[in-house]
């Protein structure tokens, strides 16, 4: 089991980070060349710009029982494809019975964009959705340890 991190704009690489160490698992950021991503003691696979190019590096990468870390629905739909165990950075863990709503919510949101329209987007980071990525990291570790 490694953590793999969709690094492009990820608000808890640190935080995955910490508490990989406190279960001696391996970590893997990975970013595309707009993005400068380095870190003590983890590897950052880091490949060209272009549209996708960091999400099919990924799931090429992912392995079975491996944790993803994005808050792209449709890599994490790839990841769970894999038998992966994708994670949002708010920490929320994507299922086979909620990627396909969530997939759902993304196309209905695109269709509004495409016709002029505006979604809200994400309001500012808060402690307390790093508490809550934490513990449901770590129960997700735990969890896959036991399998």
């Amino acid at each position: 089991m490694k953590i793999l991190i969709d690094g492009d704009a990820c608000p808890v690489i640190d935080l995955a980070i910490k508490i990989a160490r406190l279960y001696a698992l391996e970590v893997i950021i990975f970013c595309d060349t707009a993005h400068f991503i380095e870190r003590m003691d983890v590897q950052v696979i880091t490949v060209s710009k272009g549209s996708d190019a960091v999400d099919f590096k990924i799931i090429n990468e992912i392995k079975a029982r491996d944790i993803l870390v994005t808050q792209d629905y449709g890599l994490a739909a790839m990841a769970l494809a894999k038998n992966a165990y994708p994670i949002h950075q708010n920490g929320f863990v994507y299922t086979n019975e909620n990627i396909e709503q969530l997939l759902f919510r993304r196309h209905l949101g695109k269709e509004v964009r495409r016709r002029g329209g505006r979604v809200k987007g994400p309001s500012k980071r808060t402690k307390e959705q790093d508490e809550q990525f934490a513990n449901h990291l770590k129960a997700l570790i735990e969890r896959i340890a036991e399998q």
